[in-house]
């Protein structure tokens, strides 16, 4: 351990005194995600001055927002609308020319979300830089955790390259607040262009005045033992509603039709980490548990005392679903 930062050779003052870190944020409007709220705490824990960069159309409003942020030293927005729907083929040569611009920037964080998932790898290969994902620990600017084998594994790893990206799974980090103050500088950067041929068509979005899955406090998810969507529907939807809880599903679920694949809490779907996860009727298969492992309070009703949602399960019910719900969302 160092005594002083004058023991320090003189290339690491000069490289510690001009390092920074990119953090990429996304909006719903005008308003950041909570996942990169959650970004920008992972940000902050480098120890580097952040720059915030925000794109498409709503961009300059959001980043008033993101003015008011803790750890946000300076924001980009470039509000071209070629952005607003976060194409990967049209981010992705933006982060490329900003990153590369300006070599001061040593690391690069992105919420591990639909986009970012499409945004890092391309921009990895852009940069010829190998990118690091989902981490849910910053151990130091270049070394991370992150979560293997279906979050069977945990993986310390270190970067060796110039830039270090990588995105954040948002459950493992606590959002960032306001400061209460508007400080960060607010800078407009000019589209790059692309030459990309692919074109957004169009999106459908689910509408529900239940809260958002990703974000929620609490979740109640219903799994394969719910036999049918006419029984889903029935017995998870008003004790969610008892709750004020979001409604998940096991991919066995999504895929026997029970609801739709939005709700699908696990590997391949949505990775959640509320103060409470009430799964019914779900087995436990590991790439749901690598989703909802990480849930404050897990409660899980089963009829087979060897599922293995009882391992990770903090209260565990033994029996009929189609009584013990019924009865709970009464008492509630």
């Amino acid at each position: 351990m160092f005594s002083s930062i004058r023991s320090l050779p003189r290339r690491y003052l000069i490289s510690a005194r001009f390092s920074s870190t990119l953090a990429f944020l996304e909006t719903t409007g005008p308003q950041v995600t909570a996942a990169s709220l959650s970004t920008l705490n992972a940000a902050a824990q480098v120890g580097n001055p952040i720059t915030a960069i925000l794109v498409g159309s709503k961009s300059e409003e959001a980043a008033k927002q993101v003015s008011k942020l803790q750890s946000v030293s300076k924001i980009l927005i470039s509000k071209s609308n070629k952005y607003d729907h976060y194409l990967a083929e049209e981010v992705s040569p933006l982060l490329a020319s900003v990153l590369s611009k300006d070599s001061d920037y040593t690391n690069f964080f992105v919420p591990a979300s639909t986009a970012g998932k499409g945004i890092l790898p391309r921009l990895g290969a852009l940069l010829d830089v190998q990118p690091l994902s989902e981490i849910i620990k910053v151990v130091s600017p270049d070394t991370f955790v992150r979560p293997t084998y279906a979050g069977n594994a945990i993986l310390t790893v270190k970067s060796k390259d110039k830039v270090v990206l990588a995105s954040v799974r948002a459950s493992a980090f606590e959002p960032v607040e306001e400061s209460g103050s508007s400080s960060s500088s607010i800078e407009e950067i000019p589209y790059v262009e692309s030459g990309n041929k692919t074109q957004f068509v169009s999106e459908k979005l689910i509408t529900s005045e239940r809260p958002d899955l990703g974000s929620a406090k609490s979740v109640v998810a219903g799994g394969r033992g719910l036999k049918s969507k006419e029984e889903f529907d029935e017995f998870i939807y008003p004790l969610a509603d008892k709750l004020n809880a979001a409604v998940g599903a096991s991919r066995a679920a999504v895929d026997a039709g029970f609801c739709d694949n939005s709700l699908q809490v696990g590997q391949t779907g949505k990775i959640v980490a509320p103060n409470l996860y009430l799964a019914v009727g779900i087995s436990g298969a590991i790439q749901h548990l690598a989703g909802m492992k990480d849930s404050k309070v897990i409660v899980a009703i089963n009829k087979d005392e060897e599922a293995p949602i009882f391992s990770v399960a903090d209260i565990g019910l033994v029996g009929d679903l189609f009584e013990i719900v019924p009865e709970l969302t009464k008492k509630i």
